[in-house]
């Protein structure tokens, strides 16, 4: 699989960072924030532990269930001997912990109804606290409230990018949009990723979004708080688009990363768009045909932008059958974030998909070549997984030449693949060696979302159990102990990789972020003062804002995050 960093930021920060404080050794891991009456429990104990567990209230310490765990296995990612303990059968509401004797208690939890909507809400509302140019004031963002920085209504076209309608130097206007990371810049490949996301978490469970007030400035207007979020991303993309020939900007950035200031300390540098490309214009035209068929539901709110988001994905989309094959580099003297690609067949087959759901045309169907298009899990770079989803939830109202069998069979045999190895799974998660890349943290919720896909085309119990352990694992149950989640867990993340919670003056850091997570790549360690605990896969994680490599937060990164636990909260509510 084709996978890369979201960002590579080559700088030393400034000295006195410190990290987390590291997990007990030998503690009983498990989810920190808790699970629905009726999911999937599990937690992993250490081999030297007996097996006879036990889960005891918080408060009173009266047991409330007793089993025993099964038999220990060794984990290669982590190189532990562990034992899974599985107490599904614990229904009632309440607080809990874990004890087993010969190991430390595990982390408190609670077991209760929308256990996840809270979760929900804080990793949208990041969303909110990344926006670009435009100031957080102390009604939506309380202690992180901030000055506006990037207004980006002055940006210049870059060389790479200039055209005779718009020669280098042409000054446009591209506001608005989400920063990409723990960076300033702003770039329409992720961007595709993370808010399709958005949009199909909205498309698939508007009932739990309908209802959800996430205390943005857009609060209490006639459209969802997570449709205001995403419009604040998909108006700046529309910008990036070239109106000339339909070409899309791979980004808008500085030429060089800033410093670890806020970001109105940072507006003073030229912001340029730079260079179009053949996945840039790909995942923009399917991301719009998504958003042309959500927004058509609110003409009346935003009258024409339904039209006009589908007239720039066919656009955009003529435009990359033009060009096929321009790949992204980052020009001399531009060395922010590449997001570069190379392979295009899935960015094709995603964007047929879409147009073909969103405009009824059955050509975009032949021209997305289902036979030939796996399904993956997808990530910025592979985004032919994205096509199969939207296919799947539209299998009903789609025209005769859909191929309904082949929609079932890819996400059921892409799935079933990630349910095997969770089965498997000494740690009981559907993560193995060549999931810890950069960004690992994500693939494990872009699993669970694949397989939450599954489980709502065939309603087969264990898709819905292995998606659980995707977030049970980055919310505790990993051989690092920590929740990567900003703010949720008794040993959550506290120094992400992300300017605004390394220079605000506030000692706890934004909240609701998900941290990149453990790979054995360490390409931060020379920036690191502290040394990463081990060179495993699955240790290989700093809690330290130096780490651009294992704790930098990202969109694409967050998004799943919305998603998936949207999802448990939905499905697993009504899950028998």
């Amino acid at each position: 699989m084709r996978r890369a960093p979201a960002c590579l930021f080559p700088l030393l920060l400034a000295a006195g960072a410190h990290a987390g404080a590291a997990p007990a050794l030998g503690e009983i891991r498990v989810n920190q924030l808790g699970f629905l009456p009726q999911a999937h429990k599990v937690a992993v104990l250490p081999a030297g532990a007996a097996g006879e567990v036990e889960v005891i209230d918080a408060a009173s310490g009266a047991v409330a269930w007793r089993g025993r765990a099964g038999p220990a296995a060794t984990w290669r990612e982590s190189g532990e001997t562990v034992m899974l303990a599985d107490f599904s059968a614990l229904t009632r509401p309440g607080e809990y912990r874990i004890r087993a004797a010969g190991a430390a208690p595990s982390a408190p939890f609670s077991v209760r109804a929308g256990a996840y909507a809270d979760l929900n809400r804080a990793a949208l509302k990041a969303f909110y606290f990344n926006r670009s140019g435009i100031a957080l004031d102390p009604a939506h963002a309380g202690v992180y409230a901030r000055a506006a920085g990037h207004p980006d209504t002055r940006v210049l076209v870059h060389a790479s990018a200039a055209s005779k309608a718009r020669p280098e130097g042409t000054v446009i206007s591209s506001p608005k949009g989400w920063y990409d990371a723990g960076d300033y810049n702003k770039y329409i490949v992720n961007s595709g990723i993370s808010t399709y996301t958005l949009l199909a978490a909205f498309e698939h469970f508007p009932d739990y979004f309908a209802r959800q007030r996430n205390g943005i400035p857009e609060s209490g207007n006639a459209l969802p708080d997570i449709l205001d979020e995403a419009l604040w991303n998909l108006e700046w993309m529309l910008s990036m688009q070239d109106p000339n020939d339909g070409g899309v900007y791979n980004k808008l950035t500085n030429q060089n990363f800033d410093g670890m200031v806020m970001p109105d300390k940072a507006s003073g540098t030229p912001r340029y768009v730079v260079q179009k490309g053949t996945a840039a214009a790909l995942d923009f035209a399917a991301t719009m045909a998504t958003a042309s068929r959500i927004m058509k539901a609110y003409e009346q709110r935003r009258p024409g932008l339904s039209a006009r988001m589908l007239a720039a994905a066919e656009a955009a989309w003529e435009w990359a059958r033009a060009n096929p094959a321009v790949a992204f580099r980052n020009p001399p003297g531009v060395v922010t974030g590449e997001y570069g690609d190379a392979v295009f067949d899935d960015e094709f087959a995603w964007a047929a998909a879409e147009l073909y759901i969103s405009s009824g045309k059955d050509s975009y169907y032949a021209a997305m070549k289902p036979a030939a298009v796996t399904a993956t899990v997808p990530e910025w770079a592979d985004v032919r997984g994205l096509a199969w989803i939207s296919l799947a939830h539209h299998r009903k109202s789609l025209s005769a030449v859909a191929d309904q069998r082949l929609i079932a069979e890819r996400i059921d045999g892409l799935a079933a693949a990630l349910a095997a190895t969770w089965r498997a799974s000494a740690y009981g998660v559907p993560m193995q060696g060549t999931d810890f890349v950069w960004g690992s943290n994500a693939v494990a919720l872009n699993q669970s979302m694949m397989l939450l896909q599954a489980y709502r085309l065939n309603g087969k119990r264990d898709y819905l159990d292995a998606a659980q352990a995707g977030l049970d694992y980055v919310l505790g149950r990993n051989a690092t102990g920590y929740s990567f989640v900003t703010g949720f867990g008794a040993r959550r993340v506290l120094h992400p990789h992300h300017r605004p919670s390394v220079a605000d003056q506030v000692a706890a850091p934004v909240p609701g972020f998900l941290a990149g997570g453990p790979h054995a790549g360490q390409q931060d360690k020379g920036d690191c003062k502290a040394p990463y605990p081990s060179a495993l896969s699955a240790l290989s994680y700093l809690d330290d804002d130096c780490s651009y490599a294992s704790n930098e937060v990202a969109i694409n990164w967050n998004a799943p995050l919305v998603y998936v636990s949207a999802a448990l909260d939905v499905l697993g509510g009504a899950a028998p």
